[in-house]
């Protein structure tokens, strides 16, 4: 496997480690990685998939009916076409403010996050006049649309050692004479309060934890309340009981099982066709030339069985165990010119206890400095998306490639140095991902 070039003996010494591991189980086969059965995988993945009613607490703000919904492509957990919206404005100062969305004519306003729903359950026959639907005021003209993103494969993401991405992103730094730094944002474990670990999900890396982030999304997408998110946005038109998502008689609730499908999901698989042949190999050996491989990654590790992570709360199985894994990105957040001023809304992701808990390392300064950061997009399974970086405004590679600006820029004039074959080469590796 080819690692980064000008590492540090530290991590050419992980790298080489890495490179002798095991490599984690890969496919597009909804066949479980070995954390569970596959029966239980099976399960889980109905569950994932699911179409939740409103009677199940869907609402009363949502976007979606399930997680496969924005989960989907080429199956459940992997990319989709599906956007949502987000919005804000600056305070008089230029600094990113949330939005004020208002409802039922003004009665209430929604505030604390970036999302606005597209969805709601009233007006319906119970509520015939009260008016929810959120819509986007004219004040709020800082305006953009975020891809869901693939989830096949984060079990292994979750499990690589906080340690990894804090020295990357040091490296990174280093070697490209701070031209290329990525951040490591330490954010909180909704299920361990008071800790926090190095955020990897998500555009804006707001989670560390896939447990935390299937709360969130539950929320946030679906406006279904848990034990870690149990407070609704907005409690009009709501009449199920909190938190809607209560355990079963196995004592697992829905959001435990999405984390355990995500976590025993298998990495996305090559076009191993397209990886063969001369084209595409050339193709790798230019990604690597020009310095696209500084922030697209190609190999990380997971650490050692029985390493606790998420603040004590998960101790790494076998399964999932020193692997290693190819995602083609370094899960940190950068500033490659397409940034749009967001800055993550804490309310929204955390919960209204959030400012209540002291949070272990956690920095207001450094979320605000992520504003024009984005979290590297990894690259595996890029073959399957139609709609390209965050905001799905790309619709070619070509484009893509070709939209990066910031601390990319002079690995783009690389790649644009490229005689036109040489362009085609490495464009053809990337279809092979």
């Amino acid at each position: 496997m080819k690692v980064l070039i000008g590492l540090s003996l530290l991590a050419i010494s992980f790298f080489a480690f890495a490179s002798v591991l095991p490599e984690a189980p890969s496919g597009f086969d909804n066949k479980s990685n070995g954390l569970v059965d596959d029966a239980t995988h099976t399960a889980d993945q109905e569950n994932f998939d699911e179409i939740e009613q409103v009677s199940d607490g869907l609402g009363p703000l949502y976007n979606a009916q399930s997680c496969r919904e924005c989960h989907q492509n080429p199956t459940s957990g992997g990319s989709s076409q599906v956007s949502e919206l987000r919005v804000g404005h600056l305070s008089p100062g230029g600094k990113f403010q949330n939005p004020e969305i208002p409802i039922a004519r003004g009665a209430e306003i929604i505030k604390g996050r970036t999302l606005v729903n597209d969805r709601a359950i009233c007006p319906n026959a119970a509520f015939p006049s009260t008016e929810i639907q959120e819509r986007v005021p004219d004040s709020e003209n800082i305006r953009t649309f975020r891809v869901s993103l693939n989830v096949l494969g984060d079990g292994f993401v979750e499990a690589v050692p906080d340690q990894t991405f804090v020295d990357l992103a040091k490296e990174q730094c280093k070697k490209n004479h701070k031209k290329i730094c990525g951040q490591v944002l330490y954010v909180p474990i909704l299920e361990a309060p008071g800790q926090t670990g190095v955020g990897r999900f998500g555009w804006k890396d707001q989670h560390a934890s896939l447990l935390s982030f299937s709360a969130d999304a539950y929320l946030n997408e679906m406006g279904i309340t848990s034990r870690l998110q149990p407070d609704e946005v907005t409690n009009l038109c709501n009449t199920v009981s909190e938190p809607n998502d209560k355990p079963g008689p196995d004592g697992l609730s829905d959001i435990d099982r999405f984390a355990r499908f995500m976590r025993a999901t298998q990495t996305p698989a090559r076009d191993s066709q397209v990886a063969k042949t001369p084209k595409a190999r050339q193709g790798a050996e230019l990604f690597d030339k020009v310095g696209c491989d500084i922030c697209h990654v190609q190999t990380l590790a997971t650490a050692s069985a029985g390493t606790k992570i998420n603040g004590g709360t998960f101790s790494i199985p076998p399964a999932l165990a020193e692997k290693q894994f190819h995602p083609y990105g370094d899960f940190l957040l950068h500033d490659v010119g397409t940034g749009d001023g967001f800055v993550v809304a804490m309310l929204e992701h955390y919960g209204k206890n959030m400012y209540q808990i002291n949070w272990k390392n956690l920095s207001i300064p450094e979320y605000n400095n992520t504003a024009n950061k984005i979290r590297t997009a990894p690259l595996w399974g890029v073959r399957l998306h139609s709609r390209l970086m965050h905001d799905g405004n790309s619709v070619t590679l070509l484009d893509a490639i070709l939209r990066h600006g910031g601390e990319a820029a002079h690995v783009i004039k690389k790649f644009e140095k490229l005689k036109p074959a040489e362009k085609e080469a490495l464009l053809e590796f990337l279809r092979s991902l």
